[in-house]
């Protein structure tokens, strides 16, 4: 199955590895940025494309990765499930609700498959944590615990025409590194009923926040807290840690930076999304699992901005 790239970033580069991993062939590539889109095709020996349509028409793509800005990526994905094309979405699925439920009501009209890159469900160490839980291992859960205590250079967003603006980022801390967190979170506890947040810019020159705390009470009981930031120098491994009545596990990982050096973690969601496709079943992250994250955080910054906590209506 040929895959196209949209996008041509960082993030578009890690997707491209870990297609050519699992022995995919990349049949195109269209960003926003000519030159990083012809440095990203020279790099795995294929075509870019002048506009996303054009790649879209290409007959060898079947599927397609998104890695654009995350304020892009309901629209670009809407665009490739009208062409009939199978799409993966690097997180956030969108950095706003209703435009990704515009989405799942496109991609149901297409019959095409949907699936989010949040690459951390198909961890090992997650997979056991998932099946402990779920097996009674520890009781009844009481706390879910996320640190993302990370640091990012200031020039990590001043060379960044997107990240760290509402329009194209969704937000800061929270929508872009502590969203795998939340993912995470709500994979191995259910959903969350009510948040309550509070946010600060305390270190970068951004328009969002690099810094953010959240309380999450989930529908199952358990309380939870996670804390976000980008400014921590010079960054500690991310924890999440669940306790309940008769235990508690823990997940450490010590990957700080924004650059993905080993694509294992990728290579398996592409691996499964492939599979997904050619069973007809759906992936590790569909679109429905894949709001319900945005739609935490969202509640997080309404709270922040409204001083209350706030009610999820579908959680």
């Amino acid at each position: 199955m040929s895959v196209g790239l949209v996008g041509a970033g960082n993030i578009s580069g890690t997707h491209a590895r870990a297609a050519a991993a699992a022995g995919l062939t990349i049949a195109g590539v269209w960003g926003g940025n000519p030159d990083k889109s012809h440095a990203l095709a020279e790099r795995h020996g294929t075509a870019v494309f002048p506009t996303l349509e054009a790649l879209l028409a290409h007959p060898p793509v079947s599927w397609v990765m998104i890695g654009s800005p995350s304020g892009l990526h309901a629209g670009h994905a809407a665009a490739a499930a009208r062409a009939g094309k199978h799409v993966l979405v690097e997180k956030p699925l969108d950095i706003a609700t209703s435009r990704i439920d515009r989405l799942i009501d496109e991609v149901d009209r297409a019959g095409v498959t949907l699936g989010v890159f949040f690459q951390d469900r198909l961890k090992p160490a997650i997979l056991d944590i998932k099946q402990r839980i779920d097996a009674g291992e520890i009781g009844t859960p009481l706390l879910a615990t996320g640190e993302v205590t990370w640091f990012r250079p200031r020039e990590y967003y001043s060379s960044s025409r997107w990240r760290g603006t509402w329009a194209l980022d969704g937000g800061g801390a929270l929508m872009n590194q502590g969203i795998h967190t939340v993912d995470l979170m709500l994979y191995l506890l259910g959903p969350v009923t009510r948040v309550t947040g509070v946010i600060a810019t305390r270190y970068h020159a951004i328009e969002a926040e690099d810094t953010a705390t959240a309380l999450l009470e989930f529908a199952n009981g358990a309380q939870g807290t996670i804390d976000a930031t980008t400014a921590a120098a010079p960054g500690s491994p991310r924890r999440v840690r669940i306790t309940g009545t008769a235990g508690s596990l823990l997940f450490e990982d010590a990957a700080t930076t924004a650059v993905v050096a080993d694509v294992e973690n990728h290579q398996r969601i592409v691996e499964d999304f492939v599979a997904a496709i050619r069973e007809g079943r759906r992936p590790a992250c569909d679109a429905r699992d894949g709001r319900r994250s945005v739609a935490v955080v969202e509640a997080v910054y309404r709270s922040a901005r409204e001083r209350r906590p706030v009610d999820l209506a579908n959680p």
